[in-house]
């Protein structure tokens, strides 16, 4: 069954590379958000299996959508991805329950070892 996941970055650059990086491992169910809010209304409408976001966008962010991700549906499957010297952050994602988190720049192996171990 093709798992489909959802990015949420608001640049359009990061979310092609980790779909780029996805569609090579063969996850081909990709939707995209560009800030918070369209993610929490993306969610709704198409309920994906997982959700990589970023924290720092416009509009909401990341950890604003992951609490209304979560309040909507407790068992969200959500990776949190942060810029460096952004852990006061993803403590709060952990704690609002994300399910991991990925550090920007991102490696590809990384990204995938993270989707694997929580889609498995």
């Amino acid at each position: 069954m093709d798992k489909k996941i959802m990015l949420v970055d608001d640049a359009a650059f990061m979310r092609m590379m980790i779909k780029n990086t996805l569609n090579k491992n063969g996850f081909t169910n990709i939707i995209e958000a560009n800030n918070g809010q369209v993610a929490v209304d993306n969610y709704a409408a198409e309920k994906p299996d997982l959700v990589i976001m970023d924290i720092t966008m416009p509009v909401m962010d990341g950890l604003q959508a992951l609490k209304k991700i979560r309040e909507s549906d407790p068992d969200a499957k959500i990776i949190m991805c942060s810029a460096m010297g952004q852990e006061a952050m993803v403590v709060d994602a952990l704690k609002a329950g994300a399910k991991d988190f990925i550090v920007k720049p991102f490696k590809a192996d990384r990204i995938m070892k993270t989707v694997q171990n929580i889609l498995s």
